[in-house]
């Protein structure tokens, strides 16, 4: 049993094969996705993938790419879509400096504008957060006892522990299965394994032996191999702890 906490099916890689795809995820024991979306157009398609499969769940927001685009108007939107069915969740936001297109002061605006609706309605946050620590970081201390998941963590083992001081969980995908791989394997081993999701963020960063081809939650069992070699147990106990992390985190009943 396993729960893919960040895919983008809406992304127009599914668009040849989508319903078939996510009619097979169960086949390998993924029996759980979470849609995360990326802007206004993204977040209206995870609420319709919400609708027709009772397991897909969702999450509405504005990724820092898409700060710039940011409309009066669109908060309000977005907090109207936490109430369509299965939507569970405010993101993916955050704070991206690994291009300078968009100005830090803007994508800061947005996300902690993002933050505060989470915070507000009491939903969980998915934080994107790439070069950008000290400042994701600073802006989610204003809202005390927010819950957030930093998806596709990277940053190190200190980090780690200061996030986990704060309540919040991080999510790890296919980059741990890189023979490069430095910060995951470590911060995966020392961080509480209750803190711990998996994820794909398909259709990016396919794990080993698929890296460089089109990721999908079909490929989560590969990840939690990992996982579990990290931790050493079975791939079937990583999918048990981190499902049920995963429930509790998006209050999954």
């Amino acid at each position: 049993m396993f729960f893919d906490t960040h895919a983008h099916l809406d992304d127009r890689a599914f668009d040849e094969d989508r319903d078939k795809l996510i009619m097979s995820f169960r086949d390998v024991g993924v029996t759980r996705v979470l849609n995360a979306s990326s802007d206004m157009e993204s977040s209206l398609e995870t609420a319709k993938l919400c609708k027709k499969y009772d397991f897909i769940y969702g999450a509405v927001g504005i990724h820092p790419e898409a700060a710039d685009r940011f409309e009066d108007g669109d908060l309000e939107s977005l907090a109207g879509l936490t109430k369509e069915k299965n939507i569970v969740a405010i993101g993916e936001t955050g704070l991206d400096y690994y291009y300078d297109d968009i100005p830090k002061d803007v994508q800061k605006k947005v996300f902690k504008a993002q933050a505060a609706l989470a915070y507000e309605l009491r939903l969980p946050l998915i934080v994107h957060d790439r070069e950008a620590h000290r400042d994701c970081f600073d802006i989610l201390k204003e809202f005390p006892g927010i819950r957030s998941v930093y998806h596709c963590f990277s940053g190190s083992v200190e980090y780690a522990l200061e996030l986990i001081k704060l309540g919040f969980y991080m999510s790890f995908g296919g980059a741990v299965t890189f023979k490069n791989a430095r910060h995951a394997p470590e911060v995966i081993a020392r961080i509480p394994k209750e803190r711990i999701m998996l994820e794909t963020d398909c259709p990016y960063m396919a794990p080993v032996p698929f890296r460089g081809k089109r990721n999908h939650p079909g490929y989560i069992p590969h990840i939690a191999a990992k996982v579990a070699e990290i931790w050493g147990v079975t791939p079937e106990r990583v999918g048990e702890i981190t499902t049920a992390n995963a429930k509790e985190f998006f209050n999954i009943q």
